[in-house]
């Protein structure tokens, strides 16, 4: 039996895919911690309450995630149907 566990030790990985191994683990690690930070952030709603926040936006608040020209127009109204 012991010769067994062995052989079955000695061919079930190659040595020279522990560095692999070692990279994949860390980026997989990585993945998730940022995952898993981006979920929490102060920006991200987690409950239910308004099922259309798209309706609740001021004219004067900025929704995009970059803006190239930051001036929003004051005369602009949504005019709800």
């Amino acid at each position: 039996m012991s010769r067994f566990r062995n052989s079955f030790m000695k061919n079930w990985f190659a040595v020279e895919a522990i560095p692999i191994y070692a990279v994949v683990g860390v980026v997989v690690a990585g993945g998730s911690w940022y995952l898993a930070r981006l979920a929490r952030g102060p920006t991200v709603v987690w409950t239910k309450e308004n099922p259309t926040p798209w309706n609740d936006i001021k004219p004067d608040e900025g929704t995009k995630l970059l803006t190239v020209n930051q001036h929003f127009e004051k005369s602009w109204e949504r005019r709800k149907l």
